[in-house]
């Protein structure tokens, strides 16, 4: 069987959620990596690298510039009749993308998959993560989006894959590009980072995740946010971790004044290493953390912090 992924990327740089997608259709069949954007040659001689990975497919066209997720769509369906299945990462992008491909050819969407029982049937979260649903599908072309966090990246080095460039221009016509407004961080980004420290309600107001931002640039580690603390204000949706925000999986997960909520245990649970710092020891969180610090957050963090200056120094 072949089976197509769809690369994500920012026309410089092949993100790392594809790497993940890699490992989950390598289950499947031989690998074809989709690279479509504008100017994104280099994106394509990096995916072409990947272990794995066989074929990769290049468009370049100004409808792909700026990743709208119609004309993606209408490129994938342009291209679906080639394959057995069809991936994405279930980003924000492969969210958008993967359903219009679906419905453009008239099949079922499957969500978020977890694990692969065999080539029409696959493992899925329902209800937050608390049940597993196992999914076979009769359709000739399977739609899925791969939740990174279950499988490991493939080796961004060591394939040798062709480039074949393709000539399909779809512009839809359905939408247009307006204009971005990106938060610019020195920080990793919280779906790559390898420790995460999150904070939430219990931190008060948002400036008080200053005190979390030391402690992540000591670490090297990205900031995160429950959901509480994003609705309270105190930080913007970019830092969500949850059900309804970004799902990880670090090596280390400081959770700081989160009650552990069934919505953000769903984004986090997968973590290697949980650390939880609650006064509440009744708090829900300890129940999956590796290590509980039943103590006031604003005494922990700074004796934290300080502790890693004398670990610096």
């Amino acid at each position: 069987m072949s089976v197509l992924v769809l690369a994500e990327h920012d026309n410089q740089v092949l993100k790392s959620a594809t790497l993940n997608a890699v490992t989950a259709a390598a289950e499947l069949g031989d690998v074809t990596i989709l690279v479509a954007g504008k100017d994104c040659q280099g994106v394509a001689e990096a995916a072409s690298k990947v272990a794995g990975v066989t074929k990769v497919l290049h468009a370049e066209s100004d409808a792909y510039a700026n990743h709208l997720a119609e004309n993606f769509a209408a490129l994938l369906v342009e291209l679906a009749s080639d394959y057995s299945h069809v991936l994405a990462p279930a980003t924000t992008s492969g969210k958008n993308i993967m359903p219009r491909v679906a419905a453009l050819l008239d099949v079922a969407q499957i969500s978020e998959i977890i694990s692969i029982e065999s080539e029409d049937t696959f493992v899925r979260p329902i209800y937050a993560g608390n049940a597993l649903a196992t999914v076979k599908s009769s359709d000739a072309i399977k739609i899925i989006t791969v939740r990174g966090t279950a499988f490991e990246a493939a080796q961004p080095e060591g394939g040798s894959a062709a480039i074949e460039t393709i000539s399909i221009d779809k512009d839809a016509g359905l939408s247009s590009f307006i204009g971005a407004v990106l938060t610019q961080s020195e920080r990793p980004e919280l779906t790559s980072a390898r420790i995460i420290i999150s904070g939430g309600r219990g931190m008060q107001n948002g400036d008080n995740f200053k005190i979390l931002e030391e402690v992540a640039d000591k670490l090297g580690a990205a900031v995160g946010a429950s959901r509480a603390a994003v609705d309270a204000g105190f930080v913007t949706n970019d830092y969500q971790v949850g059900q309804t925000g970004k799902v990880v999986a670090p090596d280390l997960y400081i959770a700081v004044g989160i009650s552990g909520a069934i919505q953000h245990l769903a984004g986090m649970k997968d973590s290697k290493v949980i650390v939880a710092i609650n006064k509440d020891a009744e708090a829900p969180i300890f129940q999956i953390a590796d290590y509980g610090v039943v103590d006031d957050l604003f005494n922990a963090i700074p004796e934290l912090s300080a502790e890693l200056d004398k670990a610096l120094s």
